[in-house]
């Protein structure tokens, strides 16, 4: 009887210890294996520069977060490039969003290699075209990894890196730039700059495209995306948006509450229309002119904050998209 007593109670412990640990392992999935800084080796040029594929900048090492999730062999990645305001909080939320489904995160440090923090409310401190470069400067590196299957790299990008994230895509800033011989398996901005028209951007990898804003996005209005979505789906092209009809610019991040307050100082394009007219000029269609950060068209205080319901959805699109993309579980 007592011998029975003991298996029957062992068996209760073995259940209950087996049980213990598989909770333990759900609710530490989001943990990288491994982390490492990685060196990306860059440069800070002119966005004419970047147009023209002139390599005359000036040579600057950035730093990318690589975060290994757990797993053995080859894993995907998502690359992530942040906004104005540098490395948020939303970065670390995706990167383990993204670790938890046992998909690596490489989050690319745009700013602190160039000795800056922010540019939200002085947009001419670099050209916005240097976060292209520096993309597919982080491909030199992952393509070489030992970790990383080449063929499941995915961008994503916030803002300003969203709108590094869309135009990282034209066929004509690869030939230019990238020298990896990797190319990203699809392209993920939320809430891009799509003021922008550039030659022959509707000629842009064969990859899908999957587009994040909010209505009420009065810092890069995604009706301006929309405009594009038109006509690289006109030229063929597998892409989406998804609009969120209460959220502002920023929605995703997970700090913060209450409604979007005013980002004070901040520079905004949202009523400009820029042209590239020739290769590398980038007019401000209203004057005629070179484009500069003092044309009338640039306005200030635009807003930002989250908005919870948008970005819980968000989270369950980019990962549901991810695992079709990445065929994964």
């Amino acid at each position: 009887m007592l011998r029975r007593g003991f298996t029957v109670g062992c068996a209760f412990w073995l259940i209950g210890t087996m049980s213990a640990l598989a909770a333990d392992a759900d609710t530490t999935k989001d943990i990288a294996a491994r982390t490492e800084l990685q060196a990306i080796t860059t440069l800070t040029l002119s966005d004419q520069h970047f147009l023209t594929g002139e390599v005359d900048g000036k040579p600057t090492t950035l730093t990318g977060e690589f975060r290994i999730a757990q797993g053995s062999g080859r894993l995907p990645v998502v690359v992530l490039m942040h906004g104005s305001g540098g490395m948020g909080p939303n970065i670390e939320m995706w990167s383990k969003e993204f670790n938890a489904m046992r998909v690596s995160a490489f989050a690319i440090d745009g700013f602190t290699g160039r000795g800056l923090s922010a540019v939200s409310t002085n947009q001419a401190l670099l050209g916005r075209l240097n976060f292209i470069l520096d993309i597919y400067r982080a491909l030199d590196v992952l393509a070489q990894h030992p970790r990383v299957d080449p063929a499941r790299i995915a961008l994503m990008g916030f803002s300003r890196g969203g709108q590094a994230a869309l135009y990282a895509s034209l066929k004509r800033f690869h030939r230019m730039w990238n020298k990896s011989g990797v190319e990203f398996a699809a392209y993920i901005p939320f809430y891009p700059d799509c003021m922008t028209t550039f030659i022959d951007d509707t000629d842009v990898a064969d990859r899908p495209i999957r587009i994040f804003g909010g209505t009420v996005d009065d810092y890069n209005p995604i009706a301006r995306c929309k405009e594009f979505m038109t006509r690289l789906r006109a030229a063929g092209h597998d892409v989406e948006i998804t609009e969120y009809p209460n959220a502002s610019h920023a929605f995703d991040t997970p700090l913060g509450g209450g409604p979007p307050i005013v980002a004070k100082g901040g520079q905004t394009v949202r009523h400009c229309t820029i042209r590239e007219e020739t290769q590398g000029r980038l007019i401000d269609v209203a004057t005629k002119e070179p484009f500069t950060y003092k044309d009338a068209c640039v306005e200030f205080d635009p807003h930002v904050g989250p908005d919870p319901e948008a970005r819980e959805a968000a989270k369950q699109s980019v990962k549901n998209f991810l695992r079709t993309t990445f065929k994964i579980e």
